[in-house]
């Protein structure tokens, strides 16, 4: 997820401290102050982040002209879940910052979509021009899902009732790939899909009738993860790790479990409102089946 950074920045800034008593609260007109300082930090980390890749993450790899590339079937479709995650994140973000700003509904979507479809092409562009990987339209397309999966939800009902969130917990495969799979805290996060879970987040009482007895906030939710992929394209390998042959083979992992929808629990602060605004990507540890070709297994606790 190299777009990180413009998520980063979006979700500190709507959580920053202000002298103001009202500013957690979003404006009810459209308040250039606002919004005009919004477009300067978006576009400002946006366009910082890109020329620092560009410089430090592309540099060392270089370059024998733009190129494309069908990377479709690698690491079991992971990489897809997380750019139509990015695509839904940056989206939404995007749109919420806006409405904050007293931008109009219609108009909060379109700057939400288009931010979040040229900055993720953006990288796309600089992948091609890379001589270690290339463009990918099956990137795109993820990008485009998760961002048309928020949109459409807001266009036709006026709220979120499917999310797409993220979990992710160390696995113990990065110390046998540190180079692709990350070597620290920060790269294992991003690299590492063993220990990641991208999740579809449903909400049952926005499909109920009106009153129905059942609580506003909690969801059920449904998650797709791998587990010993160690190369992208293939299902078994074998590592020679401190002269020690070792034997992995990789699965997929389908799993089901509770979630909440934070933004559904009623609070009355403004400041808590924008809290759990920014942690509603994230999805909340709760017990788990797991579903895979070695069979059913249960977790007291999945993150």
């Amino acid at each position: 997820m190299k777009c990180l950074p413009l998520i980063l920045w979006i979700h500190i800034a709507s959580l920053s401290i202000s002298q103001q008593t009202n500013f957690f609260e979003p404006s009810d007109t459209f308040n250039k102050k606002r919004t005009i300082s919004l477009s300067i930090g978006v576009g400002s980390t946006a366009v910082g982040s890109l020329i620092g890749l560009g410089t430090i993450w592309y540099k060392d790899l270089g370059s024998n002209g733009f190129k494309f590339r069908d990377d479709a079937t690698q690491w079991y479709q992971m990489d897809k879940a997380g750019h139509a995650y990015a695509g839904y994140l940056i989206h939404n973000s995007i749109y919420q910052s806006y409405k904050w700003a007293g931008v109009n509904e219609k108009n909060s979507l379109l700057i939400g979509a288009a931010t979040s479809a040229g900055y993720l092409l953006s990288f796309e562009l600089l992948d091609g021009l890379s001589s270690a990987w290339g463009f990918s339209w099956t990137d795109i397309s993820a990008n485009t899902l998760g961002g048309f999966l928020f949109y459409t939800q807001q266009r036709w009902w006026n709220e979120q009732r499917i999310r797409m969130k993220f979990s992710s917990s160390p696995s113990s495969y990065a110390q046998y790939r540190p180079d692709v799979l990350g070597s620290n805290f920060a790269e294992r996060l991003l690299k590492d899909y063993n220990g990641q879970t991208y999740w579809f987040s449903i909400n049952p009482y926005s499909f109920l009738t009106e009153g129905a007895r059942f609580p506003a906030w909690i969801n059920i939710a449904f998650g797709y993860s791998i587990d010993q992929r160690l190369f992208g394209s293939e299902n078994s390998g074998s590592i020679n790790y401190n002269g020690e042959l070792l034997s992995f083979a990789s699965k997929r992992q389908y799993l089901f479990s509770l979630d909440i929808d934070l933004q559904r629990i009623p609070v009355k602060r403004p400041w808590l409102r924008s809290f759990f605004l920014g942690l509603n990507h994230l999805k909340i540890p709760f017990p788990a089946i797991e579903f895979s070709n070695t069979g059913i297994k249960f977790h007291g606790i999945y993150f």
